[in-house]
């Protein structure tokens, strides 16, 4: 639902900075704590679902996941959901962002990609959008973190009203140099009652 997020690398801001990946922006990439395992869904979700941290073996469903969702968001971007950028996807993104998936039946259904408290890609599969699975996952990152930012295209109309339904307002725009689309910069303060700490191992 958001632009993928970045993974670390020799980016064009500076040492420390993520290059772009697929549909992304740069920043840096701090990681959850080890414990942060596992969080089951709310009691309305299937109970076979479960938000956890992505694994090696989540691969290649996690790009399937991204190159279906993230395809029909972003039609402006060339090759989105293929070739180069699902390269970038599997090799730098999936290897060092803190990533999360949302499993349900035993089938990976979404992906968050989280870069500190910035949430730096969502994406949900097309069968599950509708479901609150998003939402979920949201929630989870704030759970983890508190305070959540994250930038999306101004053209993702579909990802701008779902965060504006969960309560993130717009901070700022900037042009992506890349693609020269206009990026909206959306943020949400913390829970007044943060569930840090208990979104792992429930």
């Amino acid at each position: 639902m958001t632009d993928p997020p970045r993974a670390p690398g020799g980016g064009k801001r500076g040492p420390r900075r993520l290059p772009r990946a697929p549909g992304g922006r740069e920043t840096r990439v701090p990681m959850a704590p080890p414990g942060d395992t596992v969080a089951r869904m709310p009691e309305n979700a299937s109970r076979s679902t479960v938000i956890r941290r992505y694994a090696p073996e989540d691969e290649d469903a996690a790009v399937d996941v991204w190159s279906r969702a993230g395809g029909p968001a972003h039609p402006f971007i060339p090759g989105e959901g293929e070739g180069e950028r699902a390269r970038k996807m599997r090799e730098v993104y999936l290897v060092h962002a803190e990533n999360w998936v949302a499993e349900t039946d035993g089938r990976v259904v979404a992906l968050l990609g989280l870069l500190g408290a910035e949430i730096g890609g969502l994406f949900v599969a097309p069968e599950a959008q509708g479901t609150g699975v998003g939402r979920r996952l949201v929630e989870h990152a704030a759970a983890l973190h508190g305070a959540l930012t994250l930038e999306v295209y101004e053209k993702n109309t579909a990802a701008r009203g779902f965060y504006a339904r969960l309560g993130f307002v717009e901070e700022s725009r900037r042009v992506d140099e890349e693609y020269d689309e206009v990026m909206l910069k959306l943020a949400r303060p913390a829970p007044e009652h943060p569930a840090r700490g208990r979104a792992a191992n429930t």
